[in-house]
């Protein structure tokens, strides 16, 4: 099977890096066009990423992919050298792994659909966008549905956006929807996170912060953990998405000494007063 071509935006950093190294001999994508931030711009991708290259994993099984690494890394700002990639063939949509501000990253990746150019998204910076589906492709496949809305309420051709949630509800929600499923009536959720320092990004936690400790606050990431479920749990009414008005979920997100993997404690109450604990680890 031909594989489709694929870019990564922000592809120099600990995200975009993630993605390269996960997509290395994937069956259906291949990555054929990186860009970053103007210092990195016009290097090639092995001299741009210099010793950084999987900093929080070693070298994650193996050295930095061969054909990504001889790339010439594009200017993640410049949308017309994506476009140029597209015509050549080296590029059918982008995974967007993008480190900066939320409006420069929403104004960026909309102007990558406007080219023309679909744009899957690891930033928070387009989760609460009322026409873009937040996905988790085994739980809420069918807000997927609203794409053809958006395009149309943004005069898009072939772009559009969709994005992935927070990175620490992945592990449960699952489950939760699938005894939810089932018809069991979840009214409420208390939730602990440990999640780890991969997450904070590089160089991320100091080290003194965090060797031989816990990090019993992350910023912004209670307000997520708590939020983002609601809209995956929703459904699309009158062209937007009305979250769901349950299940309640209170959570608390640690940072942790652990290098990639973020686990979460659940305790799941039920209507009829009965109570579940789930441990989870992605």
């Amino acid at each position: 099977m031909e594989k489709i071509p694929v870019g990564i935006l922000g592809a120099t950093g600990m995200v975009g890096q993630q993605y390269i190294a996960l997509l290395a001999n994937h069956p259906w994508f291949e990555v054929r066009y990186v860009a970053a931030s103007p210092r990195s711009a016009g290097k090639v991708y092995q001299e741009a990423v210099g010793g950084r290259w999987n900093a929080t994993r070693g070298d994650l099984g193996g050295a930095n992919p061969f054909a990504v690494s001889k790339l010439t890394v594009g200017d993640a700002n410049d949308v017309s050298q994506a476009v140029a990639a597209a015509k050549r063939g080296d590029l059918a949509f982008v995974f967007s792994a993008l480190e900066m501000e939320k409006d420069e990253i929403k104004h960026l990746e909309e102007s990558y659909a406007a080219a023309g150019i679909p744009v899957v998204s690891n930033a928070s910076a387009n989760r609460w966008t009322s026409d873009i589906p937040m996905l988790i492709a085994e739980v809420n496949p069918d807000h997927a549905d609203i794409i053809p809305v958006q395009k149309k309420n943004r005069g898009w051709d072939k772009g559009f956006i969709a994005v992935k949630p927070n990175c620490s509800i992945q592990s449960y929600m699952t489950p939760l929807w699938a005894l939810l499923q089932a018809g069991y009536e979840v009214q409420r959720i208390i939730v602990s996170t440990l999640q780890a320092i991969s997450g904070a990004g590089y160089p991320g936690v100091p080290s003194l912060d965090i060797i031989d400790n816990i990090v019993p606050f992350i910023g912004g990431e209670e307000e997520k953990t708590e939020q983002e479920p609601l809209k995956i749990l929703g459904k699309i009414q009158e062209n937007s998405f009305i979250n769901a008005p349950g299940p309640k979920i209170s959570a608390h997100c640690n940072r942790v000494p652990v290098i990639d993997g973020h686990t979460a404690c659940v305790s799941l109450e039920f209507g009829a007063k009965k109570r579940i604990v789930l441990f989870l680890s992605g």
